[in-house]
């Protein structure tokens, strides 16, 4: 089991552990509901150190990367950061990513943690023909996601690191000191998987653990990863493994929108756009059930007494006091069709509804 840099510092504040992604990791501390409301009304912050990131440079980064990514950096300035996915070329999600365009010839990519073998292997697979250089920085790295409405005066004010000039979507690299005095160069995204305004500080284990400590000592929340995942889910956001997979597109999950098919190639392009013009026998829709229940994932999906589909993700969510899920249903579904779902021995009706279930919070 891996651990990550902050591993003692969550075991000696008495955070529940639990295996995810192949780490040892903190699902929470006090309760879900407690870290949840803090990251929705305050401040939390998460150890995500177990991500993984990968930098790519060179004359030829950006068609590299047009190449694996289903976004477009085409005429996107350095400081910005787009959202996509790594496909199959059947269509199928590789996974999805966040890349930071750092310069012209240079790009940061996050990449889900129970993913980093199999996405390295598939970048470097890609790389012939193309003038770069691939540096696999996943050891390196520790992240902190600082999340909530408080969040940029916590970064500024705890960790001194200025915030307030990133718009949604940016990043930028800051020249600070490691706890040894010596000079280190960090990143500062404000992206966030959450749905409330946020940033993603990414730094040297050494550095991690010193913000880390500080913002304890000005009591910011510490988050477990329970409630990273009833936060990303009322908003809508996808988990890979979930809803996105080898067998889940971007196109079965509603993320069209960041595949651009104006681009001349990109791995996946010809299946993901049949698959936009002709549809698809399977899409991802939400369900909101009429009474207090709580579906997992797996839980068949039922309409007029057939199975259809099958649960991805589902809670009580804790924003909205519902019973609510996202499945993988028959795409003949549409909105305000009434389904069940069926847990364990009984079923509980419900209505197909838009997947976001909470309004997100992000900085305009």
């Amino acid at each position: 089991m891996k651990q990550t840099c902050l591993h003692s510092r969550h075991v000696a504040q008495g955070a529940l552990m639990q295996p995810f992604a192949g780490y040892d990791m903190p699902i929470q501390y006090t309760s879900i509901i407690e870290e949840h409301n803090a990251v929705r009304h305050h401040c939390g912050v998460f150890d995500v150190s177990h991500m993984g990131e990968v930098v790519v440079t060179g004359p030829d980064a950006e068609r590299f990367v047009n190449h694996l990514f289903t976004n477009d950096f085409r005429g996107v300035p350095a400081g910005k950061v787009l959202y996509g996915m790594m496909c199959y070329p059947d269509g199928g999600t590789v996974d999805d990513t966040c890349i930071c365009r750092l310069a012209d010839d240079r790009f940061f990519l996050t990449i889900n943690a129970a993913n980093i073998d199999k996405d390295d292997a598939w970048i470097a697979d890609h790389t012939e023909g193309f003038d770069i250089h691939v540096d696999y920085c996943s050891d390196y790295y520790g992240q902190l996601a600082i999340q909530g409405p408080e969040a940029e005066q916590v970064v500024e004010t705890v960790l001194g690191l200025v915030c307030h000039d990133l718009s949604f979507y940016e990043v930028k690299t800051l020249d600070v000191q490691s706890p040894d005095g010596t000079p280190e160069t960090i990143l500062l995204s404000r992206t966030g998987y959450t749905g409330e305004d946020g940033f993603e500080v990414y730094a040297s284990h050494a550095t991690i653990i010193d913000y880390w400590d500080r913002l304890m000592a000005a009591h910011v929340t510490p988050c477990g990863l329970g409630c990273r995942d009833t936060l990303r889910f009322e908003v809508g956001l996808p988990l890979y493994g979930d809803e996105l997979s080898a067998d889940i597109s971007p196109i079965m999950a509603g993320l069209s929108i960041f595949c651009k098919f104006d681009k001349p190639e990109f791995i996946g392009r010809d299946a993901l756009l049949k698959q936009k013009t002709e549809g698809v026998a399977r899409r991802l829709r939400g369900i909101e059930l009429d009474a207090h229940a709580v579906p997992r994932h797996g839980y068949p999906v039922l309409f007029d007494g057939n199975e259809v589909g099958t649960v991805t993700t589902g809670y009580r969510l804790i924003s909205v006091d519902k019973s609510c899920a996202v499945a993988l249903v028959d795409s003949r579904l549409k909105l305000g069709d009434r389904v069940a779902i069926q847990i364990r021995k009984k079923t509980f009706p419900g209505t197909i509804v838009k997947k976001k279930f909470y309004d997100k919070h992000y900085k305009k």
